[in-house]
């Protein structure tokens, strides 16, 4: 292990005292994400405030051996960013790197550090009459470079793609300290390999993120949203196939939610009623916007004539205003909090082909209710991407050790079935620690050797966030 004062007091000497936090007390927030998970202290925390103080202190990491954490908001889901256990690691937080360096409304880009806040970004875009789609639960925390460094996805995938299609250009410093100027604001660039994509969603093991170029959409004049009561999984794709014909590229969002995350959410925000006057099996939160003279009321009204003479729709509610349309969509952002409290539970993100979301659906939770039928399936997500969370709560009669256990058991049994339909076991949270085993059982030999390659290209000593997504070399 690095001798931690030398390394922190050169960095200190360095960069100003404000840029290192010593101290456990002072450290405390660094080590759990959103889910309340943590694995240990760092060696310390530093928060550099530019990318030259960036590529100062990874320069300082690599010629004293120490391994680097690059941290961002905190909202990771697979302890991707959380210190090790044996205190060996020193956390670099992005948190002050938070300026917007340039807005070019004609360009539809924006230009900004990568510990801008997801909703910061947001709001400086409203403010030019533009959008940057990217919407995520957890966008009042979490930050750019997070969202690139694990090709964040969230509710627009359908209409605008995952960050993949939402960045032009990035900055990185790469693990032997030296700068990569990539920010480059052009939409159209065909000069060879497209360096910036081996960065978005390698989690921080090539690099550290500290600017990125944003794609920008006009921001939308008007929105419709309506929350659908309907009998089944399969009336769900059936209606996703329609809506997709019906409005075309104006669906901004299709959500699948179960009666369950309807209970759950006015369970943790009382305020909350129930949408509609009878509960139903399955739900579906929906978005249709535009710019421009579309009559998005009639479209979605001849959407929803259509889906209820056809009995996929049973009954809906239509927000008549952005107040009620917020409300809706609290049902959304509220269920996933009251999941949080019920404790340890299973969290997946998978993802299969649309049309075969149904069967995955009734096979799997066949299949993990006949190994625990005293579990609770908790199944919602993104149909127009075909990323679901099928989570699972586990039976309360076991201890905190004895869930865990069984919770891994059941990971197993769903996992096997997702291999079956060709899905992926992540589809937007990454890999990180938590699902490194059965990412790599999952690859190919060639695959595998092509993932270390890189690794090994990009960080030949193995300081840049090891241990995440590929172990670490022996």
């Amino acid at each position: 292990m690095a001798d931690t004062p030398a390394i922190l007091d050169l960095i200190e000497h360095q960069l100003g005292e404000r840029a290192v936090l010593r101290h456990p007390a002072d450290q405390a927030r660094y080590i759990s994400d959103w889910a309340g998970d943590r694995l240990g202290m760092p060696l310390g925390v530093v928060r550099p405030s530019t990318t030259a103080e960036v590529a100062e202190i990874v320069t300082l990491c690599r010629e004293h051996g120490v391994r680097m954490t690059p941290q961002g908001g905190h909202s990771g889901l697979v302890a991707g960013a959380l210190p090790d256990r044996d205190g060996g690691e020193l956390v670099i937080s992005l948190e002050r790197l938070n300026r917007i360096r340039d807005l070019d409304p004609i360009n539809f880009t924006m230009t900004v550090d990568a510990g801008c806040i997801l909703e910061t970004l947001k709001q400086a875009a409203a403010e030019h009459d533009c959008d940057f789609p990217l919407s995520l639960g957890a966008q009042g925390s979490c930050q750019i470079g997070g969202n690139v460094a694990t090709n964040a996805g969230g509710l627009n995938v359908l209409r605008y793609g995952m960050m993949r299609q939402l960045v032009l250009g990035l900055e990185v410093v790469m693990p032997d300290g030296r700068i990569w100027n990539g920010l480059h604001a052009l939409h159209k660039d065909n000069r060879g390999v497209d360096l910036k994509q081996l960065f978005l969603g390698s989690e921080g093991t090539l690099g550290i993120v500290t600017g990125a170029v944003l794609k920008l959409v006009p921001r939308p004049e008007q929105s419709r949203t309506a929350l659908l009561g309907l009998p089944s999984v399969e009336a769900v794709v059936a209606l996703y196939g329609l809506a997709r014909r019906d409005c075309s590229d104006l669906l901004t969002a299709f959500e699948l939610i179960p009666r369950r995350c309807i209970e759950l959410a006015m369970e943790a925000t009382p305020a909350l009623r129930d949408p509609l006057d009878e509960a139903y099996p399955w739900y579906v939160l929906m978005e249709v916007a535009a710019t421009g003279p579309v009559d998005l009321s009639a479209m979605l009204e001849h959407l929803l004539e259509r889906g209820m003479v056809r009995e996929l729709i049973v009954d809906g509610a239509l927000a008549g205003s952005e107040a009620q349309a917020q409300q809706l969509w609290q049902f959304r952002e509220s269920m996933l909090e009251g999941q949080r409290l019920r404790g340890e539970h299973l969290r997946t993100d998978i993802s299969v082909p649309i049309s075969a979301i149904p069967a995955f659906v009734e096979q799997a939770t066949r299949e993990v209710m006949d190994a625990s039928p005293d579990c609770e399936i908790i199944a919602y997500g993104h149909i127009g991407d075909g990323n679901l969370h099928f989570n699972i709560l586990p039976p309360t009669a076991l201890d905190d050790a004895a869930k865990r256990q069984h919770l891994r058991e059941l990971e197993d049994k769903l996992f096997a079935v997702l291999d079956g339909f060709g899905g992926s076991i992540s589809a937007e949270h990454g890999i990180g620690r938590t699902k490194q085993a059965p990412y790599l059982a999952r690859l190919s030999p060639l695959e595998h050797e092509m993932a270390r390659g890189i690794k090994a290209l990009f960080d030949p000593e193995g300081l840049m966030n090891p241990g995440r997504i590929l172990p670490v070399e022996r």
